[in-house]
């Protein structure tokens, strides 16, 4: 496999050589990946998040040793394939989308157990990807609950965030 090709992967479209917060970038990948494949039947959705995440595996494993660096920050292609858990079987609204994104950012950034200690203790693109795999767990669950506690909550803010412009 070109080694272009496996850069341009792990990088989600190069994404990841933004010179700012380039995890920030991959997600903002995620988004538009998840708007395209949020329009496929649940069970699609999940086998295409399935494939992201085994592509991610691979993908991260390989620029790590192309690059000979341990989780570069250009490799951004976790955030996607995390920001794909993390918006599984929720509404596209775009509460839910820019909620999620924020949630999965912060969760990915203070890392909360076990995102930190898989962080640290694990290697190769297994670690890379298993931490963002996680906090998109973590903001998926979150999200639903407030759907199932508080859904008036979410629909509020999406019926004033269309109406305010």
């Amino acid at each position: 496999m070109p080694e272009r090709f496996i850069l341009w992967l792990a990088s989600a479209g190069y994404s990841g050589y933004f010179p700012y917060a380039p995890g920030t970038a991959g997600t903002l990948v995620g988004i538009l990946v998840f708007m395209l494949f949020s329009l496929f039947p649940p069970p699609i959705y999940l086998l295409s998040t399935a494939a992201t995440f085994s592509l991610a595996l691979w993908a991260s494993g390989r620029a790590e040793i192309i690059w000979k660096e341990r989780d570069s920050p250009r490799i951004v292609i976790d955030e996607v394939a995390g920001y794909l858990i993390a918006m599984a079987f929720l509404p596209r609204t775009l509460t839910t989308v820019v909620g999620g994104f924020l949630f999965f950012r912060v969760l990915d950034i203070i890392k909360p157990p076990p995102i930190g200690m898989i962080d640290r203790q694990m290697k190769g693109g297994l670690a890379i990807v298993l931490d963002d795999a996680v906090a998109g767990v973590y903001v998926n669950l979150l999200l639903q609950a407030i759907y199932l506690w508080r859904p008036h909550l979410l629909f509020m803010l999406d019926r004033w965030i269309c109406t305010a412009g």
